[in-house]
Order: structure tokens, then C-alpha cells, then sequence
């Protein structure tokens, strides 16, 4: 089983993420724990801010240092993690490889930036691994969080349905996935390949590779070099 330890200032961000479809269903199979904490429950004063004014002055506000630590340090003491993962734009940037390597965890703690962002201070201390989810900014790192649990929970064997249908998604094996269809075989003259309907899996296989192939070199080249 693998456990995410969620830190944000917006809990209910991520309340409909992880109680639906496949992360739901990992959860009841108890092949993943996600647990979300609060971060204002271990701010120091009575109004629960966590964030304070840049030191050198600008622009935002800065989430402090101390809520970090506390809560941080709390979970440390419970349990060892494999990863700190902070979520920033200018981490890097999330691919299938590394969801593929941190299915193979047992505990992640990921921290949610919000505001103009996290004391540096937490980064240097704590965090192991910083991701992004792509070259642009969110309010907060809220979103991104549940897609890194999100691609990392589907590869974890038995949550799935079809045991081999992770392995052939996108950007496994540095392809992206050929062309699917499903029922009906013509819908309105627009008619599935005749190859898919022939029963040689053979053929059928190589047809989607050259499929994928192709539409890699069309869409993603970058992928190939």
C-alpha cells in the first residue's frame, strides 16, 4: 500500500479528487491511504495565518516557515517518508517515468504552496523531490498535488480493473497511445480500422505501434530524440 500525506491551507480543494472513480476505489481496495492536514491547525496565533510579508519587501505574502515545520515534523515522527515532494512551477516537471518510480514508494508527504510561496527555508530542510505539472502558475499547489497522486495510485497493481492497462497507456514506453474505438463498427459511415475487427492480435499489436509511432512523431517528436 502506499500513503500520501497531503499538507495545504485548503483541505476542501481536495475532498471531491480523492472520493471519486479510481482514487476511491483504491482507497476501499486499501491499496492507497491519502490523508489531508490542515495546515492552519498548527499555525501559532489566534486569527490561524499562516503566511507573513516578504523579507527584502514585494509583492504577496509568504507562508511561513514555522506551520511548516510543525507539521512536517509531527508526521516525521509517526512514520518514515521515501519522499517531500513540493509542488512548483519550477520543479520538475512531472512524467510518466517519475510517477512510474514513486508507485514504487510506501510513504509520500506532498506540500501545497499558495500565496507567492513556501519559505525557502522548508525547501532546503525537508523537501526531497520539487515537481510541476507544467511551465505556468495555479493559485496554489492544491490541483497539482491530486494529479501526482492521481498518475502515481492508477499504477499501483490491483487498482486498476485490467492489470495491463496502465502499462499501455501514453508515454509508457516513451510513446504516446495509438488510436482506440469501441462500438459501434459504423457509426454513420466513420468506420473502425478493418484490422480491429480481424482477430489476429499479431497484426492487431503491430497496427497499434506503427499507430502510436506515428502519432508520436506528429504530436510529441521530442519524445523520439
Amino acid at each position: 500500500m502506499i500513503r500520501f500525506d497531503i499538507i495545504t491551507v485548503l483541505p476542501g480543494l481536495l475532498q471531491s479528487p480523492f472520493a471519486h472513480s479510481i482514487l476511491q476505489r483504491a482507497q476501499t481496495k486499501g491499496k492507497a491511504e491519502i490523508v489531508v492536514h490542515n495546515l492552519r491547525e498548527y499555525a501559532h496565533n489566534k486569527q490561524k495565518s499562516v503566511d507573513d510579508y516578504p523579507y527584502g519587501g514585494g509583492s504577496g505574502m509568504v507562508m511561513q516557515i514555522e506551520p511548516f515545520a510543525k507539521c512536517i515534523e509531527k508526521l516525521k515522527s509517526e512514520r518514515d517518508y521515501d519522499e517531500i515532494i513540493f509542488m512548483t512551477p519550477d520543479g520538475v516537471t512531472l512524467t510518466q517515468t517519475i510517477a512510474n518510480e514513486l508507485s514504487s514508494k510506501g510513504n509520500i508527504m506532498v506540500l501545497c504552496g499558495h500565496y507567492k510561496g513556501i519559505d525557502q527555508r522548508i525547501r532546503d530542510i525537508y523537501v526531497t523531490r520539487e515537481l510541476s505539472v507544467g511551465d505556468y502558475v495555479l493559485s496554489g499547489g492544491e490541483l497539482p498535488a491530486a494529479i501526482v497522486v492521481d498518475a502515481v495510485v492508477r499504477l499501483i497493481p490491483g487498482v486498476l480493473n485490467d492489470e495491463t492497462s496502465a502499462l499501455s497507456d501514453s508515454f509508457q514506453g516513451e510513446l504516446l497511445d495509438a488510436p482506440v474505438y469501441s462500438r459501434p463498427a459504423d457509426w454513420n459511415g466513420h468506420k473502425v480500422p478493418a484490422i480491429l475487427l480481424s482477430g489476429d492480435q499479431a497484426k492487431i499489436e503491430n497496427w497499434r505501434h506503427d499507430e502510436a509511432l506515428k502519432r508520436t512523431q506528429e504530436r510529441r517528436p521530442d519524445l523520439l530524440e
